[in-house]
């Protein structure tokens, strides 16, 4: 079974996303909010696909403040996990925020909160998910 690791520090945001991933894809969830158990998670191969919330507002990663911006990056920057597919999820939508950040980042893919099409949500994930 696949997996998504959600990387969200609103604990509603992260109950809906899982609701739509594991009832409609059939997808196995972790969520954490952790930077060193997504650094974990991602170095062990545990997990096929992150969303990663752009602005973790509690998130440290030794010893200093990190958002999601930064954590894909250093994700992409090592050879370890520069193939994990990762999809930033944000409140920001205005107009260049996507190219913006998807370059800022070098992530995968940009969904925007509040997700209200599920089936649109579940197939940009899809899309990036390894296939076997």
């Amino acid at each position: 079974m696949k997996t998504v690791l959600i990387v969200e520090d609103d604990p509603v945001n992260a109950r809906v996303f899982s609701k739509i991933l594991t009832k409609r894809a059939g997808l196995a969830v972790k969520h954490t909010e952790n930077v060193d158990e997504v650094m974990e998670a991602a170095q062990g191969h545990q997990v096929d696909v992150i969303l990663m919330d752009v602005s973790l507002a509690r998130s440290m990663y030794r010893g200093k403040p990190v958002d999601g911006i930064k954590i894909t990056q250093l994700l992409k920057a090592d050879p370890e996990t520069a193939d994990l597919p990762i999809i930033l999820v944000t409140a920001h939508a205005m107009e260049g925020d996507r190219e913006h950040f998807l370059a800022q980042s070098g992530a995968d893919g940009y969904i925007t909160k509040p997700v209200i099409d599920h089936q649109l949500f579940v197939d940009q994930i899809m899309a990036v998910m390894p296939q076997d």
